[in-house]
C-alpha cells in the first residue's frame, strides 16, 4: 500500500510561498492605496473598468477576486464618491453599464502608479528576463488548475 504524500515542511512549499508572496503585495498594495483612500478591492475595480468600460458586475467581480455581492458595495461606494457612474436602470438586459468619470480616471492614474512602485520593489530582485518567466511560469501553473464553479 502506498503513503500518500503530505506538503511537508511549508517552507518548501510553493503554494506556501506563493500565499505569502500574495498576502505581502496585498498588504504594501494596500499601504500606498491608503493615502488615495481606496482599498486594493476598489483599485481593482478602477483598473478593470479603466481597461474595459461598462464591462458586467459580474466580470468586475471574478476580475477583481471578490463576490457579486461585495463588488455591489465596492461599486455603490465608488460611485458615492463620485469616481464611477452607473445608469438608474439598465439599457437592455439586466447589466448596469459602469464607467469611470474624469475624477475615476484620476483617481485610477494616481493609484496606479502607486501599485506599479510596489510592483517594481517586490520584483527588483529579479531581472526583466526572470520577471517575464516568472510571469510566464506562474500563468502555466494557473491554467493547469481548472477554473471552480463560480459560486459568486
Amino acid at each position: 500500500m502506498r503513503q500518500e504524500e503530505t506538503v511537508g515542511e511549508l517552507e518548501q512549499s510553493v503554494g506556501y510561498v506563493l500565499k505569502q508572496a500574495q498576502a505581502a503585495l496585498h498588504s504594501a498594495m494596500d499601504a500606498v492605496l491608503r493615502p488615495l483612500e481606496l482599498t486594493v478591492a476598489q483599485y481593482a475595480c478602477l483598473e478593470l473598468l479603466g481597461r474595459r468600460p461598462g464591462i458586467s458586475n459580474s466580470e468586475l467581480a471574478r476580475g477583481a477576486f471578490v463576490t457579486r455581492q461585495s463588488m455591489n458595495l465596492v461599486l455603490r461606494g465608488l460611485q458615492d464618491r463620485g469616481l464611477l457612474t452607473r445608469p438608474e436602470q439598465a439599457p437592455r438586459g439586466r447589466a448596469l453599464p459602469t464607467r469611470l468619470t474624469s475624477s475615476g480616471q484620476g483617481k485610477l492614474r494616481a493609484a496606479s502608479v502607486a501599485v506599479r512602485t510596489v510592483e517594481r520593489q517586490m520584483f527588483s530582485p529579479l531581472s526583466a528576463e526572470e520577471q517575464c518567466r516568472l510571469r510566464n511560469d506562474l500563468a502555466v501553473c494557473v491554467a493547469a488548475i481548472p477554473p471552480a464553479q463560480s459560486t459568486t
